[in-house]
């Protein structure tokens, strides 16, 4: 019998992958918690809608339509799921939700393509009205297609950080500045790594050079200090302090905050994957081997959700676990000729990312200077003052302890959000490694499910 797939996203490694096995002669279902295939970076735009490719993905317009083109010749040999959630996964199924209907997936093979979401750093007045992630600004230009506001400060580092500044001034937004924590030297620094991937580094000089001709403000090396506002206006402005130490405030009225990228781990920790800690990105992940097998047995991970490495990337990465699940279920395919290769490709993606972290480090400093009011937790509203009292008054030295404690992590976002930098800011206040606080324990319903649900046969 024909081994059971299920994949899960239907982003640049969901896609490949479906696109391996359909070319093996098997029918994957592919589940998809969006309204239409392309993940986050190749987001597609609502019917209706005409913008160009060009002018909704920029550098990234052909690559783009390539994957949107590849999954409409697919629709009709795999079962597409979309807007559907998975909640939860057993051994050897997954549970899904679409709507107020809930079902039951059984797999031989799961690959789970979660990607990624925005690794964010609080700054005090982050919980004001008007201020999103990069990743949200990003996702209403192009599934609403309208700017998050009038006057726009895009804050943070990373390429995430000039490629959604360089999309809002294509689109006609009005950016009052960019404001980079990380340093040109830096980026020097990481220059050799970098020059693994030179197409690459050739977009971003590209996004740069956009924001100079619309002589959009930048600086580099600055650090933030308070995001002003009120709770009946919003957003009113942005403190840092620059380069040489000199407070300065924009004015605006929406903030667009992110640092880089962090793998969306849930449901691989739910599929009991083990996971190991990365000390250069300074976060826990989900511990895969060169093909992406993860730790459990017909478990395979791929893309941005078990390493942060592009879009780029994670189509090689989807391709490869999705042939290294076939060897493993003894079906033969030509394709399997084409894992030294895309073994290769991935490693030298890998070293650009390693030198993308160079380039952009996460701030984990700014953690231990936080202002003992600055919230932490937007879900819960836990400032960065009770994460440290729990740690002194009650010994909460582990991230889930301190979250039984004071309850960060426990909000809607179940610690997507807070989770990296509630444990810095333990790390700091009982002065241990980061890799001794550990990760916040994943949980189902791995996002909020609607109280009224019908059961619906497994597909």
């Amino acid at each position: 019998m024909a081994p059971r797939v299920v994949i899960i996203g239907a982003g640049p490694a969901g896609v490949r992958a479906a696109q391996t096995f359909v070319q093996a002669g098997l029918r994957p279902a592919v589940v998809d918690e969006g309204r239409r295939d392309g993940g986050q970076i190749y987001r597609r735009q609502p019917d209706g809608f005409s913008r160009s490719y060009d002018t909704l993905y920029g550098t990234e317009a052909e690559r783009a339509a390539s994957l949107h083109q590849s999954f409409d010749a697919l629709k009709s040999r795999i079962d597409y799921l979309p807007e559907t959630l998975v909640w939860n996964i057993s051994a050897n199924a997954v549970h899904t939700v679409c709507g107020t209907r809930y079902g039951t997936l059984p797999f031989d093979v799961l690959i789970v393509c979660s990607g990624a979401t925005d690794r964010l750093m609080p700054v005090k007045g982050w919980h004001q009205a008007g201020t999103y992630s990069l990743g949200g600004a990003q996702v209403a230009l192009k599934s609403q297609g309208c700017a998050i506001g009038s006057r726009i400060v895009m804050m943070g580092s990373g390429p995430l950080l000039y490629l959604v500044s360089a999309q809002y001034v294509k689109a006609g937004a009005q950016i009052a500045a960019v404001l980079d924590t990380s340093t040109f030297m830096q980026r020097v620094a990481a220059l050799p790594r970098l020059l693994a991937i030179p197409a690459a580094l050739k977009k971003g000089i590209a996004l740069t050079r956009v924001l100079s001709a619309a002589r959009v403000p930048v600086y580099r090396g600055v650090r933030p200090v308070e995001i002003k506002g009120s709770p009946l206006t919003g957003v009113s402005g942005v403190e840092v302090a620059l380069a040489d130490g000199k407070r300065t405030e924009f004015a605006c009225d929406a903030v667009a905050l992110g640092y880089h990228l962090r793998a969306e781990t849930q449901l691989a920790d739910l599929a009991g994957c083990r996971f190991v800690f990365d000390s250069d990105a300074r976060q826990w992940l989900p511990e895969i081997d060169g093909d992406g097998r993860s730790s459990v047995k017909g478990v395979y991970l791929a893309g941005d959700g078990a390493r942060v490495r592009g879009a780029d990337a994670a189509e090689r990465a989807g391709r490869l676990a999705a042939l290294a699940a076939l060897h493993d279920q003894g079906v033969q395919t030509p394709g399997i000729a084409d894992m030294d290769g895309l073994r290769a490709e991935l490693a030298r993606f890998s070293r650009f990312a390693a030198g993308l972290r160079d380039a952009f480090p996460w701030p984990a400093q700014l953690a231990a200077s936080l202002p003992d009011e600055t919230i932490v937790c937007r879900c819960e509203a836990i400032t960065a003052g009770e994460l440290r009292r729990v740690v002194r008054e009650a010994g909460a030295q582990e991230a889930n302890r301190a979250k039984a404690f004071s309850r960060v992590g426990m909000g809607r976002c179940q610690g997507r959000y807070c989770g990296h930098a509630g444990a810095e800011i333990i790390a700091a206040a009982a002065c241990v490694p980061l890799s001794s606080v550990g990760r916040l324990r994943g949980q189902a319903p791995v996002k909020p499910l609607p109280v009224a649900l019908t059961e619906e046969e497994a597909q």
